[in-house]
């Protein structure tokens, strides 16, 4: 489904705490105005944080997106680029408060900019929902 958003992944760290990717402008995603469709950019957007966390925490944390907001600067009549990053003190701070609480929200923002990041052209703020699996799973089933 993701090659459908014409975002492609250009570079990603081995530990999966840097994604960097790149939403090409083309006939598959060009408007009736012949910028980049909206859809193009928050399909090219949506799935990377919450994939990036699944890996990164591993099997005994849940991982869902929880909702989407996004914002139109200006028409994109160019190539965008969007990077994903987390730090060691941020996955650090996750793991203590789940483990604190049993579940979390974390807030993040994506700006799609040009290539050299000095014009925004969409930002786009997600909620991730955290929890721990076991706890997710007895809370589901007194649900």
């Amino acid at each position: 489904m993701y090659r459908r958003s014409t975002g492609r992944i250009v570079e990603v760290s081995k530990d999966l705490k840097f994604v960097k990717m790149k939403l090409a402008i083309s006939y598959k995603n060009r408007n009736y105005v012949n910028s980049i469709f909206g859809g193009s950019m928050f399909s090219a957007v949506d799935p990377i944080w919450m994939v990036q966390l699944i890996n990164i925490l591993g099997d005994d944390y849940v991982v869902w997106d929880k909702s989407a907001e996004i914002s139109f600067k200006r028409p994109a009549k160019e190539n965008l680029y969007a990077e994903f990053k987390f730090s060691d003190k941020e996955l650090e701070e996750i793991k203590k408060q789940v483990k604190q609480e049993n579940e979390m929200e974390l807030a993040r923002t994506t700006r799609l900019t040009n290539k050299d990041k000095s014009i925004i052209y969409c930002e786009i703020k997600k909620r991730l929902y955290i929890a721990d699996k076991t706890f997710f799973k007895n809370k589901r089933k007194r649900a």
